[in-house]
């Protein structure tokens, strides 16, 4: 006799992300609003995503930062010192999440690497549709190399990073700048990234009930563009795109996620390409599964190991 799914899902599933999954799906159901707006949507997001970004490291200091009416925060993990530094993009389907969302995430990357973190509230879909948010992140790159001696950061260390959608708007503002012959920076941070909308086998195994399902992501796909036609645009789906010259990276690869066989296939295009690239999958990992680093050693494994590449990619700063 066959298992169901859920007897599956268990056997597959690292347990303690299992216990993340679980809440997080458990925090929906008792906030959710059906056929909620869209306002209502990305606040119940911040309430289930509220005890995650809690605790984890102090910051010798965090401030939020308005440029050009985008809202950016800065942690510093120590007062002085030059520091690398990470512009880190959330993910959220380009529709919802924010840097409050995404807050320890950050805190954790700037503690364990020893490097500043600015943090971006892009603007989000589908109010603001391809390309305003990959224009913002292309600008607050060249604000934060302009600024660098007052926050306090090396303007040749630079770094980008996310994840899911964000993934895919740190690799299209590499795209971007590079095409444009701008500076670009010196690595990316790849966490599950959304690299195209291509429905790969990676679709059918983890398609149903394991974190990001593929209406979900479907619908995150159509609120980004403004149409169809614009998901053939290499900015819009990296995987589509020549990528040759780009920043090395770091892919984070979560097994049991729909997203999977995508970024094999960008970490493998990426490598052709003649980009250095360090793969990672992870074992029993979901969708987003670096968020339940309070509960689940291995993401905080994960997060170490890319702290550790942050470290011989761009050289530490001073960590905690």
């Amino acid at each position: 006799m066959s298992k169901d799914l859920d007897a599956m899902q268990d056997d597959m599933v690292d347990p303690e992300i299992r216990r993340f999954v679980d809440a997080i799906n458990a925090a929906y159901a008792e906030h959710g609003v059906p056929g909620a707006d869209m306002a209502t949507r990305r606040n119940i997001a911040e309430r289930v995503r509220q005890s995650w970004r809690e605790a984890g490291p102090i910051m010798a200091e965090s401030r939020n930062i308005a440029v050009d009416g985008i809202r950016l925060r800065l942690h510093r993990p120590v007062a002085d010192g030059a520091l690398p530094v990470m512009l880190y993009l959330h993910g959220g389907g380009w529709t919802l999440f924010s840097i409050d969302t995404h807050d320890r995430l950050m805190r954790e990357y700037a503690a364990r690497a020893g490097i500043a973190v600015v943090g971006i509230d892009y603007s989000l879909s589908p109010e603001h549709k391809f390309p305003v948010a990959l224009e913002q992140c292309s600008a607050v790159l060249d604000w934060i190399v302009a600024h660098a001696e007052a926050l306090g950061i090396d303007a040749e260390r630079v770094l980008i990073g996310g994840d899911s959608a964000g993934a895919n708007l740190s690799v299209a503002t590499c795209l971007l700048r590079r095409d444009q012959g701008k500076a670009l920076p010196a690595g990316m941070v790849l966490n599950y990234g959304a690299f195209a909308p291509d429905h790969l086998p990676s679709y059918a195994r983890y398609g149903e009930g394991f974190s990001l399902e593929v209406e979900e992501m479907d619908i995150f796909w159509d609120n980004y563009v403004d149409g169809p036609a614009q998901l053939n645009d290499p900015l819009v789906a990296p995987l589509h795109a020549d990528l040759a010259g780009l920043p090395p990276a770091f892919v984070a690869i979560a097994e049991c996620d729909i997203l999977a066989d995508c970024n094999d296939a960008f970490a493998a295009k990426l490598s052709g390409a003649g980009v250095p690239v360090r793969t990672e999958t992870y074992a029993g990992a979901t969708h987003s599964f670096l968020e339940a680093m309070s509960i689940s050693s291995l993401a905080r494994r994960a997060l170490d190991e890319q702290a550790a590449w942050i470290g011989e990619t761009v050289g530490h700063g001073r960590a905690l």
